[in-house]
Order: structure tokens, then sequence, then C-alpha cells
């Protein structure tokens, strides 16, 4: 009896040892398709930046840009002001509508007819593409006042922008908890001014996350720039008047020529573009984390 109370639980043991076995090879396994799935982007980024590179200079970013395809130098400085002024205008349009309908999607409608409605027609929209946003504006607007200006741009990448602003912020508003706003009417706050100062906050950094999706979708699109907004080598600021260009129809404009002058211009702008991406993105961040409310 003592010999069998004392013997070693060899079940256990074994089953221990799967376990970890399981555990190192599912590690393994979520690594390998981490590392394959970055490869493309590493490589991605790799060409971008070696390539882009050595087009970049002062003059490249301020200079205007050569009628000539064939002329080699420096000049992206209207393409980026038009970046710059279209996509900016164009987010000041989508984001503050989209946070509002997220807000009542959310925190009024909620199953109501037209909270469904809404949210149904934002799904629809997100799959539109975005040649269609174009010719929809085209159609819209640019024949109607008689040109192509910079604001059609704008208007073209608000709606594409919108559903993904939309649908973003209503998941992010979902996550802040139920307990804060109970907190907030039980101190006598309304619900517009619990909304304001409790849920918002809470859910500004993926709000943020969500508008700088957007932002980065509307910045490279290259289809709806061409139809609304026409094609332009000079600076031009204003976005009521004449044709426009920026960072992504130079892109294709350049990357489709069989010249090398081109095609140097082109990997800059991608480069340049990719750049103010990533600072518009982390300034965001900055200012979503002094909003945000500490929820320790």
């Amino acid at each position: 009896m003592t010999s069998l109370n004392t013997a070693p639980d060899l079940t256990g043991r074994n089953l221990s040892k799967r376990r970890a076995f399981a555990n190192r090879s599912a590690t393994v396994l979520i690594g390998l398709c981490v590392l394959i799935a970055a490869l493309p982007l590493v490589l991605v980024a790799w060409q971008v930046i070696t390539r882009g590179g050595s087009a970049l200079s002062l003059g490249f970013l301020t200079e205007e840009i050569p009628r000539n395809y064939r002329t080699e130098g420096p000049g992206m400085g209207p393409a980026i002001l038009g970046t710059l002024a279209i996509t900016g205008m164009a987010a000041l349009i989508a984001i503050p509508i989209g946070v509002l309908g997220a807000v009542y999607l959310n925190e009024y409608g909620q199953n109501k007819p037209l909270a469904r409605f809404i949210r149904t027609m934002a799904d629809v929209m997100t799959g539109v593409p975005s040649i269609v946003m174009g010719l929809f504006i085209y159609v819209a607007y640019v024949i109607v006042i008689g040109e192509k200006v910079g604001f059609g741009g704008s208007l073209a990448l608000a709606c594409l922008m919108l559903p993904i602003v939309i649908r973003s912020a209503e998941e992010m508003l979902r996550l802040v908890p139920e307990e804060l706003r109970q907190a907030s009417a039980g101190l006598g706050a309304r619900k517009w001014r619990t909304t304001m100062s409790v849920v918002l906050p809470s859910a500004s950094s993926g709000i943020t996350s969500g508008a700088l999706l957007a932002v980065a979708r509307a910045a490279g699109e290259t289809a709806p720039i061409i139809v609304t907004v026409g094609l332009t080598y000079i600076y031009k600021p204003d976005l009521f008047y004449g044709e426009n260009t920026t960072l992504a129809a130079q892109i294709y404009r350049n990357a489709t020529q069989p010249f090398a002058a081109s095609q140097e211009r082109a990997w800059g702008a991608a480069l340049t573009l990719i750049v103010i991406v990533f600072l518009f993105t982390i300034v965001s961040r900055i200012i979503a984390s002094r909003f945000a409310i500490d929820k320790r």
C-alpha cells in the first residue's frame, strides 16, 4: 500500500509536458505568422526609404513641380500643400460629423429604426470603391460649379472617411464602462453633459485612432482626386478656385511615366506622404493622451 501511494503521477507529468509543448508550439507559430505578415510591410518600407530618400531635399519639398516629366530635379511643393489642404478640409468635414453620428448611434439611437438604417448605410459606404465616390462628387458638385477645384476632392475624401469614423467611433464608445455614465448621472449631470465630459474623453484615444485610419486612407486616395481636382504644377492654396493636386496623384502620374526623373520624383513623393502620415499619427497620439481620462 505504501509503495502505491508514493508512486509518481506519470499521467499528470505527461499532461503537463504536452501542455508546455503545445504552448511553445503555438507561440512559435504565432511569431512565424507575425513575421510573414510583417515581411511585405518591411520590404515596401525598405524600397520607399532607399529609393525615395535620394530624392528628398529642401528643394524637393518647396519647389514647384516640373511640367516636363523628362526634366530632372526636385519639386513637389504644390503637391505637399495640396495634400495637407485637401485632406485637412476633408477631415474637418468628416470627423465632427462622424463622431456626432457615432454619439447618436451609441448614446441616443441605439436600436431605433433610424440608427439601424444609419449603421447599414455606413457599412455599405465602407465598401464603395473610391472611384465611385469621385464620380458622385464630380456629378453632384464639379459639373454644377463648372470646374474642377480642390474642395471637390475634399468632399470626395470626406465621403470616404465618414463611414470609417462613424463605425470606429461607435465601437470605442461601446467600450466605455456603463458605470461611468451611471456615476455621472448620479451626480446630477444631464445626458449631453455626461457624453461631452465623461464618455467622449474616455474614448478619445480610440476615436483618434479611428480618425487617423480614415485620414490615412484619404491621404493615399488617387482616383477621386484625379476625377474631381484635376492637375496643377504650381502652388494653389485656394481650394475653391482652380485645379489642384496631391502627393497621391503625383505618385501615380510620375510612376506611370517611363522616364527615370519622373520615377525618382514618384518615390520621393511616396516617402514624403508616409512621413506626413507618420508625423500626424504621433501628434494626434500626444493630443489624445493629454485629453484622455486616467482610468487607474
